[in-house]
């Protein structure tokens, strides 16, 4: 007798757990109006590194990431991507920092922060891809990219914009010419800092 109530209560549990199961599934996919939750928490180290994050999104959905950035979300670090779609449409992907799932996807809206700004900044005078934006600003700077956005302000050149945290544990803004990969500019935030010093003295 005690046997049977055991596994009564065993199936029972499998098949609320199932539908618990089954109700995530379906939330998962109205993914603009559900919070997303990293399994890193805000002031932890990211696992999945840009690349990694960019390879879920594309995946997810198909076409060219034109800015990945590393964001607090919720108390958890997600990388938020700009992908602009093979279907010609702007989608915003969020991928977890922690284990590279895709926690959320949607299409953009006139609505949205970027509005009509991004279509300026679709790839299509980017020789240079945010991958080899990626290595050519860690070859001049070696660290942990934190951001990454084409650019397209300054005289109409395209540049990509890398942010990296570097070695130094500085942060690091680099400029990587869109067309030849080269690194046009190196700022670091710190130096600023250096130089209110030495006017101190």
């Amino acid at each position: 007798m005690k046997r049977k109530i055991v596994i009564a209560a065993v199936t029972a549990a499998v098949l609320a757990g199932g539908g618990a199961a089954t109700a995530v599934a379906f939330a998962d996919d109205d993914s603009n109006d559900r919070e997303v939750s990293s399994s890193v928490a805000s002031d932890g180290t990211a696992r999945v590194d840009v690349k990694d994050a960019v390879a879920a999104a594309v995946k997810a959905v198909p076409g060219t990431v034109t800015e990945a950035e590393l964001d607090d979300e919720d108390g958890g670090l997600v990388w938020e991507l700009d992908v602009y779609g093979s279907d010609k449409v702007w989608h915003d992907v969020t991928v977890d920092a922690g284990n590279g799932k895709v926690l959320a996807k949607h299409t953009s809206d006139d609505d949205d922060d970027h509005g009509d700004d991004r279509d300026r900044h679709a790839p299509r005078s980017a020789a240079v891809s945010l991958d080899s934006a990626v290595d050519a600003a860690l070859k001049a700077n070696p660290g942990t990219v934190t951001s990454v956005d084409l650019d397209g302000e300054r005289g109409g050149a395209p540049h990509w914009e890398v942010d990296v945290r570097g070695k130094d544990g500085k942060q690091h803004e680099l400029n990587v010419d869109a067309k030849t990969g080269k690194v046009t500019a190196d700022r670091s935030d710190d130096a600023h800092d250096d130089d209110r010093d030495g006017d101190d003295d």
